[in-house]
């Protein structure tokens, strides 16, 4: 009986792109008594992996936290395998905004103590007395109303690139800090203020509206299903967006654009920006918002340290991480002094500048035409080596360059060697290598981008 994913990332990515089919990004939970997670835990895998369902869940005695990829032909299916238990039955599945075929690239079910880490003892006041919910319309309404005090239960990283107008948002790390950081904003406004509370699916709004009840506030509502439900009725029902900017979101995509504003800067130069990356030094990782130019400049790094860390040579690197916390043990989320233009707290109301909506339109019409994986990359004189498993490539080619730590990489073939030739194109088996100004791991894969007509 198979409990456990016996394909690497990697593997999975490849076999995801060969099938040509799209996939759904989608999210949910449930509050219930779970008697024994760890059994609930095991049905889960085997009905979800015999679906090519991946995701990162979280089962605890107290419900279910899912974010999940499944294949778009088996979504009945997949909804059927959550009807079978009774506190699942007629579920919310919170389709994104975006769709990205490999936002989750594993099935991961974990069992947890709590499915969201509040810090909260539930045996002390009534987990189900939540706030009232609130649909899209009904909380734009609400938000009008001077009366109402709206407060983002999101992180700073994530409140930072996108929030509703005139929304508190505390400068907190986790769920667990801002609980009662907002208790004590809020002390003086119990009785006669409403008290509007979001984030991104939901879930934390459904344990803090019954807390902050508890806490004797007497007008207490949820936007129901979070910023993501949110933004689907908008755009169904064409009601104007109170929230601004992009919705964080935690698979590889980072973001789902919202709205065209961007609230936030680049931290390293302050240039409008709202694209979140990830240190490229192996012993950082850490989470912060880089432009394209200080991207190519820096090297997906976030500091001048850790570039010179990533042009050392692999066996210092590996020496160098001795004794440290990898992966997400270290994974620190915008907090550095290296990153000048950071802003916590207090986030701004008013965008800093407007993307353009045609190339975002533009970019979302490229097919994406696996090629192949990186071999190696030579730091001294940046030439990336890769090794094309399937289709062509030819010099003037469109690529992306993908990996779970390079992030995204856009970049137009000017010169190629194939077997260590000069060569106008390259094949099925060749091994390539050409400049590249940034380093890449044998992780990632390299597809070729074509332009997909539009319909007359």
């Amino acid at each position: 009986m198979q409990l456990y994913n016996t394909l690497s990332a990697e593997e999975r990515a490849q076999l995801i792109d060969e099938a040509g089919k799209d996939r759904l990004t989608l999210s949910f939970y449930a509050y219930a008594k779970i008697e024994n997670p760890k059994k609930f835990r095991d049905d889960l895998f085997i009905a979800w992996n015999a679906l090519d369902a991946l995701g990162r869940i979280y089962v605890a005695h107290e419900g279910i936290n899912a974010q999940m990829s499944i294949p778009a032909d088996h979504f009945e299916e997949f909804r059927n395998t959550l009807e079978v238990y009774d506190f699942m039955k007629g579920i919310r599945l919170n389709v994104a905004v975006e769709q990205d075929n490999h936002s989750f690239l594993k099935l991961t079910i974990k069992v947890r103590n709590k499915i969201v880490a509040d810090g909260l003892n539930d045996e002390t006041f009534d987990v189900t007395n939540r706030g009232i919910h609130l649909k899209a319309k009904e909380f734009n309404n609400l938000l009008e109303d001077p009366n109402t005090i709206v407060v983002d239960f999101r992180n700073h990283y994530e409140s930072e690139v996108g929030h509703f107008e005139g929304a508190i948002t505390p400068d907190v790390e986790n769920f667990r800090e801002s609980l009662p950081i907002i208790n004590e904003q809020l002390q003086d406004y119990k009785e006669d203020k409403n008290l509007l509370m979001y984030c991104t699916g939901g879930i934390r709004c459904e344990k803090a509206s019954a807390y902050f009840k508890h806490q004797g506030f007497k007008n207490v509502y949820q936007l129901e299903g979070g910023i993501i439900e949110y933004t689907r009725q908008i755009k169904e029902e064409n009601i104007e967006s109170k929230f601004i900017g992009k919705n964080f979101v935690f698979d590889h995509r980072l973001g789902e654009r919202i709205t065209d504003d961007i609230i936030s800067q680049c931290h390293q130069c302050g240039k409008p920006c709202d694209n979140h990356t990830n240190c490229a030094n192996d012993a950082c990782h850490l989470l912060f918002i880089q432009c394209d130019e200080c991207k190519a400049a820096m090297e997906n790094t976030c500091s001048s340290e850790c570039l010179e860390t990533i042009h050392l040579p692999v066996e210092t690197q590996i020496e160098l991480r001795k004794g440290l916390q990898v992966g997400n043990k270290i994974f620190r989320k915008g907090r550095s002094e290296s990153l000048k233009f950071k802003i916590s707290g207090d986030m701004a109301n008013k965008p800093l500048a407007k993307i353009d909506p045609k190339n975002v339109s533009k970019k979302s019409k490229v097919k994406k035409i696996y090629l192949g994986k990186a071999e190696h990359y030579y730091t001294k004189s940046q030439i990336a080596q890769f090794l094309i498993e399937k289709n062509e490539l030819a010099v003037g080619d469109e690529i992306l360059i993908l990996g779970p730590t390079t992030g995204e990489e856009h970049v137009t073939i000017t010169n190629l060697f194939v077997d260590g030739q000069p060569s106008d194109k390259a094949q099925e088996q060749d091994q390539i290598t050409f400049v590249l100004p940034f380093k890449v791991r044998p992780s990632d894969k390299i597809y070729k981008l074509e332009k997909i007509e539009e319909n007359a």
